[in-house]
């Protein structure tokens, strides 16, 4: 498909500058029924009907602010945040499949958060954190359940706080300390002015760049693209149960507890725990056997 011109469909609009004035022009746009989007991404699809994608986009753009919202406590302008959800956005347009059966908006979701999450690591001075699953995890979501246990914001925590964070999240408790202690006030502003002004340098001039080349990068969407559709088509397998608690404590920013669970669906939490290890068990199989299919693996 030639899609190149796609990153040019939201036009002049832009959320920087005035950011109040950009959230009220987004208002605008309107919501797309179901049929309507199927035929808007079939028409871009098959025709590179690049009207149809600027109405695909601009009619997520409300999506893209409010997730981007969400990010508002790492210290990098909205405007920003909201213009990487937005390219990510235009990601999800270019590979939506909308044969698949499910809506635009479930499938940009993960390409939104997965831009805006990315940009943040860049930014960051404590980048350095390092980039596996589990430590991007902590980085996300440690001050939240700081927060919901009441740590305190300044200084170390209490060693069973420490654990209680590090057995929510799965990680080392050395790793929630040595977190905790990085996300700390006396972290260096970007922006903060290197040996006083006469020097005329910024702390951020001396970051080194370690990002991916952009081969490296569309490289790793590629497979996180070809994961996830290995994951949704798993997903079909298991009953309504089974993918409820799945999301509920695999794929949620905010995973519920087995005793929620075991509340909402009036069951022991050993049952719930049961039923969760089954199902992740049905998924990891599923997937495998797909991947060796499209030969992704092998046997």
């Amino acid at each position: 498909m030639a899609n190149a011109q796609l990153p040019s469909v939201i036009g002049n609009l832009t959320p920087e500058g005035n950011l109040s004035r950009y959230l009220e022009q987004i208002k605008r746009f309107p919501m797309l029924s179901a049929e309507e989007e199927y035929t808007l991404a079939k028409d871009w699809k098959d025709k590179d009907n690049l009207e149809a994608a600027h109405k695909l986009v601009t009619s997520h753009l409300r999506l893209v602010a409010k997730i981007a919202m969400g990010y508002r406590g790492y210290g990098l302008p909205m405007g920003e945040l909201i213009a990487e959800g937005n390219l990510g956005m235009m990601h999800a347009v270019k590979r939506f499949e909308p044969e698949k059966g499910f809506r635009l908006s479930t499938y940009a979701m993960w390409w939104i958060r997965a831009s805006i999450q990315e940009y943040i690591l860049r930014s960051w001075s404590l980048v350095k954190i390092g980039t596996t699953a589990a430590q991007k995890k902590l980085f996300f979501n440690l001050r939240r359940i700081k927060g919901e246990i009441k740590a305190i914001d300044d200084g170390d925590m209490a060693p069973e706080q420490v654990t209680e964070i590090a057995e929510r999240l799965d990680v080392p408790e050395m790793e929630v300390i040595n977190m905790n202690r990085r996300l700390g006030p006396g972290d260096h502003s970007l922006n903060a002015t290197i040996g006083g002004e006469s020097e005329g340098g910024e702390w951020l001039d001396w970051l080194e760049d370690d990002s991916a080349n952009q081969e490296v990068t569309f490289a790793e969407a590629e497979e996180y693209d070809s994961r996830r559709q290995l994951l949704v088509a798993a997903m079909d397998e298991l009953n309504a149960r089974e993918v409820e608690i799945i999301k509920a404590r695999r794929l949620s920013d905010t995973p519920l507890t087995l005793e929620e669970l075991s509340q909402r669906f009036g069951v022991s939490r050993e049952r719930i725990r049961q039923i969760e290890a089954r199902a992740f068990e049905k998924l990891q199989l599923s997937v495998r056997n797909r991947a060796i299919e499209n030969k992704l693996i092998e046997s």
